[in-house]
């Protein structure tokens, strides 16, 4: 009697595992996109241009192209657009990049209810600037021209401070924070500083404090 024939079935290939982390970085690229558009979506809907916060400083100036070179050079500013004014003195509209912030510059006009800072009228505001490294910054500031108001200092609030005044009158503050501190604890430093610090009736000495 013949003998069946026993036929093998070939053996299934594995199918090469896919690497998880691959995996999870596409995962994690798709998601960062998905709340990138999203969150431009949620800017838009609110009537905020995408890149921009809720609010952006303007500043006056009477030579703003000027001022955009300084920028540059002291803070690694980045133009994003300017708008002569029609008559080609001046500019209408700029503005520049630093950090993840806009801020936007003018040159003065006759019509404007606000001037640029001039000897017989300072500036009402201060521009503060978070960065990594305050003195290096600071530096990189004074050698484009800014006049050093308030020399670096570490602060009771725990930032390490100082102010320059750039070559168009406008006051700029530099800092790097260095830690987080209770409320508790800030309030003692505060009152320590002024004990120090500050002459009988409370008036503050000049450029300690902006």
């Amino acid at each position: 009697m013949a003998k069946k024939k026993t036929s093998k079935k070939p053996a299934r290939r594995k199918a090469p595992a896919r690497k998880a982390p691959a995996r999870k970085a596409a995962s994690r690229r798709a998601g960062a996109g998905r709340s990138s558009r999203s969150a431009s979506r949620a800017a838009a809907a609110r009537g905020v241009p995408a890149g921009m916060h809720t609010v952006t400083p303007q500043l006056t100036f009477r030579e703003a192209g000027r001022a955009i070179d300084f920028y540059k050079q002291a803070f690694g500013a980045q133009e994003l657009m300017r708008m002569p004014a029609p008559d080609g003195r001046g500019i209408w509209h700029a503005e520049i990049r630093i950090g993840d912030s806009v801020v936007y510059l003018v040159d003065e006009m006759p019509q404007s209810p606000v001037a640029a800072p001039s000897p017989t009228h300072k500036p009402t505001a201060v521009i503060s600037l978070y960065v990594p490294d305050c003195d290096a910054v600071f530096q990189a500031a004074v050698q484009a021209g800014a006049r050093v108001t308030m020399p670096l200092a570490d602060m009771f609030w725990v930032d390490r401070y100082g102010q320059v005044t750039d070559p168009f009158g406008h006051v700029c503050g530099i800092a790097t924070h260095v830690k987080d501190v209770s409320p508790e604890e800030m309030a003692k430093a505060a009152q320590e500083f002024a004990a120090k610090n500050m002459p009988p009736g409370g008036q503050r000495p000049q450029n300690q404090l902006s």
